[in-house]
Formats: structure tokens, sequence, C-alpha cells
């Protein structure tokens, strides 16, 4: 916002006291957020976070260490983009393409105002040259101005907080395509707004997750209790530790209308827990007043006929990537050939979900004919959509044990190094990270060596 629209609302703060719920989204201060945990543990954390920096999965210069705790949006790094992708990959091969009732729909980020109730906190996207305007018009009295802003603010998209709404909209299209029969799901995942719920700080984008299932009223707590499980178990499926994830209901006084229930799955964080999925069993009210309160044209067959009761679940993948990050990071103690012991740091990401599976690095030989190699077992690779990191072309001499430890810090699973002995016979060395054993293969085994490793850690 510029100076002069900062200058005139400061001029007006006075007088559009009575529309400052309508001019939140510029009024609203930037402010710290709250320290949760001690020094030690605070810096530990910070520590934490450079180290995920360093390895390619956020970027810290574009934004303070805070914006990764906060389960907004952050700039990710190629390995970050990687695993958040693998992530939402993996969602949606869970809620959508293993089950016959659910279906991916696609609705608009932003849309005009439908009158869906003044309790609602609304992210608007505004025109600022149209609203420097009208503040700058010196001449207009309190009520003309406020009707102006008013008047622009209702002329203004909103950009979605959640999938909800959409999916309430789709429910009559979606309901004949299953011949009007219970129960059934739509899923969509994308960017949403997070508001922030005292009011200040500016709306953040984040990545949402969301499942709205339509039961019948008398199954619906059931359906709960039926995602909720499916839910906790997929988190702790992809878990290095996964008695750090837990669920637990939401205390009556703090449901969110219409919701009769609610369920959260949290994270253990070093600075504390913090809700990565929230389930709510909402009733049928928000689906009526989609659709103007007719309830013939809702009325869905699950045995009888009634108006179906929603059940969503919906998920911070950004937030997310940050747990699995932090619930994968491992500390070990290793001994040398000198008996000397070494701090080793080792980013444990699930196979599915680590964004590079493999290294391929070049060893002692002719350059020229290794790099050849290399960059055809690369291809390799990458035809049969293994994620590869080319090793080979790091131009920085490095030892074998610096190459690894970086590899560990990383989360890449295998390391490969082609050498003259593999010019010579076709074998290389394999290093497992999760073993840190080394084996000699083959290079015409290596691909399927690794398709069957990573398909069977899918079936796990």
């Amino acid at each position: 916002m510029s100076y002069c629209v900062k200058t005139a609302l400061s001029r007006h703060c006075k007088i559009l006291k009575t529309s400052n719920k309508c001019l939140a989204v510029f009024l609203q201060k930037v402010r710290e957020r709250c320290n949760k945990s001690g020094n030690g543990d605070r810096a530990e954390v910070g520590t934490v976070l450079k180290l995920f920096a360093d390895r390619g999965y956020i970027s810290l210069e574009q934004a303070d260490e805070e914006v990764p705790m906060r389960g907004v949006s952050c700039w990710y790094a190629p390995l970050g983009a990687e695993l958040k992708r693998n992530l939402l990959e993996k969602w949606w091969d869970s809620v959508v393409n293993s089950r016959a009732q659910v279906f991916g729909v696609n609705t608009p980020s932003c849309t005009l105002d439908r009158g869906t109730g003044a309790e609602l906190v609304h992210v608007k996207k505004i025109d600022t040259k149209n609203m420097r305007e009208i503040l700058e018009q010196n001449d207009l009295s309190s009520e003309q101005l406020i009707q102006q802003v008013n008047a622009l603010l209702q002329r203004s998209l909103s950009l979605r907080t959640d999938f909800v709404q959409g999916a309430l909209e789709q429910f009559v299209p979606s309901s004949e395509l299953v011949n009007r029969r219970l129960p059934f799901g739509l899923a969509e995942t994308g960017l949403c707004f997070l508001v922030p719920s005292n009011g200040s700080g500016w709306p953040a984008a984040f990545t949402q997750t969301s499942l709205v299932w339509f039961c019948s009223p008398r199954t619906s707590s059931q359906w709960l209790d039926y995602w909720t499980r499916q839910r906790l178990q997929w988190w702790k499926k992809f878990a290095l530790c996964p008695s750090d994830f837990s669920s637990s209901d939401i205390p009556e006084k703090d449901l969110d209308p219409p919701a009769s229930r609610g369920v959260k799955i949290c994270y253990n964080f070093p600075w504390g827990p913090e809700p990565l999925e929230i389930l709510w069993s909402r009733g049928d009210a928000e689906l009526l007043q989609a659709h103007n309160g007719v309830h013939s044209k809702l009325q869905c067959r699950d045995g009888r006929k009634s108006v179906p009761h929603v059940v969503t679940v919906t998920a911070n993948m950004d937030r997310a990537v940050m747990a699995f990050l932090f619930n994968s990071l491992q500390h070990q103690t290793r001994e040398d050939s000198k008996r000397k012991l070494h701090q080793r740091k080792v980013l444990k990401l699930h196979p599915v979900l680590t964004p590079m599976k493999v290294a391929v690095d070049i060893g002692r030989g002719s350059t020229m004919e290794l790099r050849q190699v290399c960059e055809g077992l690369l291809q390799e690779f990458l035809d049969s959509k293994i994620s590869t990191w080319p090793g080979y072309l790091e131009t920085m001499p490095t030892s074998l044990e610096q190459l690894t430890a970086r590899y560990d810090e990383m989360g890449v699973l295998f390391t490969t190094v082609i050498n003259e002995n593999t010019l010579e016979n076709g074998l290389l060395q394999v290093r497992s990270r999760d073993t840190t054993i080394r084996e000699t293969m083959h290079i015409s085994e290596i691909k399927d060596f690794l398709y069957r490793y990573i398909s069977a850690a899918q079936q796990d």
C-alpha cells in the first residue's frame, strides 16, 4: 500500500471506525509471532531451519525464519518444492484415486460475495488505485466516504479461505453423477488464504487439501470417526517417528458453528503441537443455505431419502512439509577408522516422499568416459521416473566422506559412484542412506533395484 493511501487512511480513521471490519484488510498491522519456546529451543530450531535451507528445501533469504513455522507458504527451494509435490500426490492417491466414491473438482479461487452471512470473514482482492482515489477525495462527507468504500469492497472479489463453499455449490451436479446415492465426496487442493484469528497481521497464502464428504444424517458421526482413523494412519505411514502425530477431539467451546463435532490431527513440533488437519461434522445447514433451502433438489438416498450431512477434512500442506522435515531429521554418532566420534545428520524422509531417490557421482578414472556413462545412467533413471541428483556435474573437488554427509542431509536414498571399474567390467558402488552399507552392483541392475525398492516402499 502506498504512502498516500496510508496517510489518507490515518486521516479518516475516526470516520471509518464504524466500517473497520470491512477495511480490516488495510488496517491490519504486521505483528511478531508469539515465541512459544525458550531461547535454547528457538536457537535449535533456527539451526535446523538453516540446515533445511542449506540443503535446498526452503529459502530463508526471502523471508524471516518465522515464516516456515507459521504454516503458510514460504519460498521453497528445489527439494522443498519436490517434497511438497510428492505429499500432494500421495494425498490425492489416498483420498481420490483409491476410492470409487470420491471425485476431484476445481472451483474458482476468487468469487463475488453472495450474501453468505455477515459473520464470515472475507479476504478481499482490492484495486488499490480505486481505493486511493476514494480516500483522497477530501470533499466527501463521512457518510459518502463510507458508502463509496463499502461499494468498492462489495464489487471486489473475495479470495477463498477454504474449499467448502465451492464443494457445496458443486453438490447438485455431482450428486447426479452418482444417481443421488450417498455417501460420496468432493476433493480439491490449491491455495487458500489464512485470516489471523485475532484480526491482526496480513492474510497469508497456504496450500490446503480438502475433502467434503456427503453422507446420511444417521451415519455422519461414524464417518467422522472413520476419516479420523484413515487420516491419522496416513500421516503416520510416512513418519519416521509416528508417535509425534496424534489426534484429539476439539472441545465444545471451540467448535466452529454449525459444527457439532470436531477432531484435529496435530504434529508435535519443537515449539509445541500444531494442527495439520482438521475434521468437522457440519450438519446440513450450510448445504441448505448454499442452495436457498430447497430440500427437494438436495435429497439423496442411503436407504431412505434425506438432505445429506457434511463432514469436512482439510489439511495444511505447508505445515505438513515442515512436519515431515522435522520428523525425519536424525542426529547419529559414528566412529571413523581412527575411532574418533563424529556427529552425523540424516534426513530420513520416507522413500516415496524424499525428493531425490538417487545421486549419480563420478569417481577416479578417465573423466570424459566416466561422464558419458553418468549421463547415460542419469537419462535411464529419468526415463523411469526415478528422481536423480546429477552429482557428477559438481566442479568443486569433494571427498567421498563429505559427499555422503551432504547427501544424507539432503535425504538422498542411494548414492552411486561410477569409476574406472565401471568402464572395465560394468560394476559400480551403491551406498544406502539408511544402512550406510556400500555394495557392488552391475550397472545393468541398478535401475530395476531402485524401482523395486521404491515400489516396495509404496506398498508398506
